[in-house]
């Protein structure tokens, strides 16, 4: 399978039983409170990246677990579980005892990325706050362009106001369409038309939602042609990076706008930029990017039409996420399977 809901991304074999299973807090910490002090679990992330929320809720469930972050791990022989957010290529080769590696998020490729990468399963974290969050965003990102309010922002900042209120399309005149119809796709989608947008989908296979026309993998054309605003919610995997280029564009109807919050490298930077110069592109919201943070020079900064935000359209709330991170840990030491277990081969 190709297509999914990014990484976003929430996967559609997540079975009720195993979400029941991540929030037993009681059994959990019993369960965990019988672990051997010598086993811990490392928190690997970037400078950018505070996981001091995660050690709070963490210890909450069980205070006696051996909780570490890099660089500070101790003994390597000790690591039995590791918790990664970018973690420099390479480096968990030390780790002999290994049992299991998550990302602290939904999205891996990061993770798999890594050529020296220790043959154990791989995990992420699939947090329910993350479709609210999503939504959210996305709501917003595609209101702020449709009502035009760059615009009305420009007139405050002149304190002056347009003679009469700018004309604007209304939601039953747009349709919205979703690249990835996983269940983050999917709930993104009936959001949309609640709000009465059209709303269309692209995945790998055609699907059947309630009021959502659904496009499946050949059909790409006659989905972008159909697209006003174009959200990009795929997972990251060697046929869908660079998806987000000059021929896609160049299907899209004139004027349309692309909101990527899937993963940078979707998108060609150069393509878009051009598009959005160009006039056939009305413009863009990014919420990703190749290199993050956004390097100061980039030329999305200063275009007029490209609004960018900092990763912020979905993050993992440690207080809903933990015992899920905890009941993967516990599972990994009993070589019992894993929640939200990666395939390696697919790449989410």
């Amino acid at each position: 399978m190709l297509f999914s809901s990014c990484p976003s991304i929430m996967s559609d074999t997540c079975h009720k039983s195993q979400m029941n299973d991540q929030y037993s807090y009681s059994t959990l910490v019993l369960d965990l409170g019988i672990l051997k002090n010598n086993m811990a679990l490392l928190f690997i992330t970037t400078p950018s990246r505070s996981v001091e929320g995660w050690i709070k809720e963490v210890k909450k469930l069980n205070p006696s677990l051996d909780v570490r972050v890099f660089p500070q791990i101790g003994n390597p022989d000790d690591i039995r579980f590791v918790v990664s957010w970018y973690h420099q290529p390479g480096s968990l080769k030390q780790f002999k005892n290994l049992k299991c590696i998550s990302s602290l998020g939904a999205g891996v490729e990061f993770i798999l990325e890594d050529k020296n990468l220790p043959q154990v399963p791989i995990a992420r974290v699939v947090d329910p706050s993350l479709v609210q969050s999503m939504k959210e965003y996305l709501i917003w990102a595609v209101l702020h362009h449709v009502r035009r309010m760059d615009e009305y922002s420009e007139c405050e900042k002149k304190r002056s106001w347009p003679v009469a209120p700018l004309k604007v399309s209304r939601a039953g005149e747009i349709c919205i369409g979703i690249m990835g119809l996983g269940q983050l796709g999917r709930e993104v989608g009936k959001a949309f038309v609640q709000l009465g947008f059209k709303v269309c989908g692209w995945s790998q296979s055609k699907k059947n939602i309630q009021g959502i026309e659904s496009f499946g993998k050949n059909d790409l054309v006659r989905f972008l042609e159909h697209s006003h605003v174009l959200i990009c919610l795929l997972p990251l995997t060697q046929e869908t990076e660079n998806i987000l280029n000059k021929k896609t564009f160049s299907k899209l109807p004139k004027g349309a706008y692309v909101i990527n919050v899937a993963r940078g490298k979707h998108i060609v930077e150069k393509d878009l930029i051009q598009a959005v110069s160009k006039g056939h592109l009305g413009g863009a919201c990014l919420d990703v990017f190749r290199k993050e943070p956004l390097e100061k020079d980039h030329p999305f900064w200063k275009h007029p039409k490209i609004k960018v935000t900092p990763h912020i359209s979905s993050i993992t709330d440690p207080l809903s996420a933990a015992p899920q991170l905890l009941q993967n840990y516990k599972r990994a030491l009993s070589d019992q399977p894993l929640l939200n277990l990666v395939d390696r081969k697919r790449g989410y």
